[in-house]
């Protein structure tokens, strides 16, 4: 067993699915299958067992899973430790952060990024998930809540303003008023507390995890959502409501593994992203 089976395996235990491991692994469904059969007819057992919702441990691949996850974290030390003597301004960086921020301010930062160093290639991975740096799913993170653990090193790089909006014309006052707002697994976040606090008893019109598609539900009509004021002040079918409220602030933070924080095609990346932020300041929260 080498250590690309072990990947294999840890994927599929993780994600549950072929596809979900295949996609965290940059590789086909078929590959992923093949690699875990294989793995599985060497060793002459069964780590994972399939039922119809997805792939579950067997009791030999939880002890499996355990040993795995160690050889894992000393494998991806020694890869970050590696990666970060590369003195060299070239090079892929993976950022992913959330998709409120990734084309209007991580990209054109991007772009200037490219003008100076073009030898620096960025896959730019919005998501909802919290993509582990650890385990070098990703090299920079940019969220709106802070990062945990000792092995991160944060910065704050700003804040950003949110309000409700509704269609031009849309009657929020109404009993009737409708709510847009997050899928139940993101329920926690301050915005869908903030509205519910303001509409509890308005009944649900749209829920997204995608921000854009919460504007252009509430640009069509559909209802009232939190979004953020320097994207949704850009649209003209828009207009705030309860204009009097406060913004809702939520604070913009950039992480990286402790390991990886000297690499200079990292510290490119960061200050560019810093820079940009720090700009564009007023437009981000604007009160």
């Amino acid at each position: 067993m080498n250590w690309d089976d072990l990947r294999v395996f840890l994927a599929v235990a993780r994600h549950g699915s072929l596809s979900a491991a295949g996609r965290s692994l940059g590789l086909t469904q078929p590959t992923i299958g093949r690699r875990l059969n294989a793995m599985e007819a060497q060793m002459g057992a069964r780590l994972l067992h399939r039922t119809p919702e997805r792939y579950i441990l067997t009791p030999l691949g939880e002890s499996v899973m355990q040993h795995a996850e160690r050889i894992e974290t000393e494998f991806l030390t020694a890869e970050r430790i590696i990666s970060g003597h590369d003195c060299a301004l070239e090079g892929k960086v993976r950022l992913t952060t959330v998709d409120t921020l990734a084309a209007r301010v991580v990209v054109p930062a991007l772009a200037r990024l490219q003008q100076d160093h073009p030898g620096i290639v960025v896959e730019l991975m919005p998501d909802t998930r919290q993509l582990s740096l650890a385990r070098r799913e990703a090299d920079i993170a940019i969220r709106m809540t802070r990062f945990e653990g000792h092995e991160v090193i944060t910065r704050k790089l700003g804040t950003l303003g949110m309000a409700f909006y509704a269609a031009r014309g849309y009657d929020a006052a109404s009993p009737a008023a409708r709510i847009i707002t997050v899928m139940d697994d993101m329920a926690h976040l301050p915005e869908a507390h903030w509205l519910r606090q303001h509409y509890p008893d308005a009944p649900v019109a749209l829920q997204s995890n995608t921000r854009e598609a919460q504007l252009w539900a509430a640009r069509h009509g559909m209802g009232v959502a939190c979004l953020v004021c320097y994207r949704a002040d850009q649209e003209p079918d828009l207009v705030r409501v309860q204009p009097e409220l406060p913004l809702l602030r939520r604070d913009i933070w950039l992480g990286i593994h402790r390991d990886m924080r000297d690499t200079p095609r990292m510290r490119a990346v960061m200050d560019v992203m810093t820079d940009m932020v720090a700009r564009r300041a007023a437009e981000l929260c604007p009160e």
